[in-house]
């Protein structure tokens, strides 16, 4: 049965999350459908990370299998064309071998954490960023970030209802850099904790205001306890990037 790899953008605003839900509608509901319109048949859409509810994403990555031998880019226009009206978008199909899994074979996932840091309010941009209006020191955060990088048991930056085995995690990388009337936090690893990038953008946001230092963030990362942290940041501004795999 032919496997295809899709790259998926969308905005997540009137989601609840990628996965299925009884409680609204999902991303992965709306491609399974648009499946169904396209091939007729119902099938699983296996997605690289489980975004939450409001999180958007530029370079999600899902997999699934159909009856037929499609060519891959009539399977992207498909779906495009039954995904409307949602703010789903396949950028890419690709046939796959089948022991590829979107979730299971990669190898590094990369996140973008965007906040407006300007007086003035978003127009354009509500939705899709955290407004803070006091100032914020960029490099202060970023010298924060980096006690973060590498492996840690990143319990202060977890989800007191996430469901992942270990608390211990590596970082392979974390930035902080100002970007026009914007700060951009970006964070790759191979998976993460349940809200691990929105409890560091939280606790980043600390630092920036001065309300921490740096080594704030050291002793809480060392102090393994949620209660430690900062605040969660809000989904608005979080982005899944894209996902990277071995071939």
């Amino acid at each position: 049965m032919p496997r295809y790899k899709l790259t998926v953008e969308y905005d997540g605003s009137g989601f609840v999350g990628w996965q299925r839900q009884a409680d609204g509608i999902t991303v992965q509901q709306v491609l399974e459908e648009a499946i169904e319109a396209f091939a007729r048949e119902q099938r699983l859409v296996e997605g690289a990370g489980r975004t939450d509810a409001g999180v958007h994403a530029l370079g999600q990555v899902a997999h699934v299998d159909l009856r037929n031998d499609w060519e891959p880019d009539r399977v992207r226009d498909a779906l495009n064309f039954h995904v409307k009206p949602h703010p789903v978008v396949v950028l890419a199909a690709k046939a796959v071998d089948d022991d590829f899994h979107a979730r299971f074979s990669a190898t590094q996932r990369g996140y973008l954490y965007r906040i407006l840091n300007r007086r003035p309010p978003p127009a354009v941009r509500a939705g899709k960023v955290w407004w803070i209006p006091q100032p914020l020191d960029a490099a202060a955060m970023n010298a924060a970030a980096r006690h973060l990088i590498g492996r840690h048991d990143f319990s202060t930056f977890r989800a007191a209802n996430c469901q992942a085995d270990s608390p211990v995690k590596t970082l392979d990388e974390i930035g902080v850099r100002p970007d026009g009337d914007e700060i951009l936090i970006t964070v790759r690893a191979r998976s993460f904790l349940y809200r691990q990038v929105r409890n560091i953008a939280g606790t980043l946001k600390l630092v920036g205001e001065a309300n921490w230092t740096p080594d704030d963030v050291r002793d809480a990362l060392a102090a393994h306890d949620r209660g430690r942290g900062g605040p969660t940041a809000p989904p608005d501004g979080l982005y899944l990037t894209d996902v990277v795999y071995e071939t």
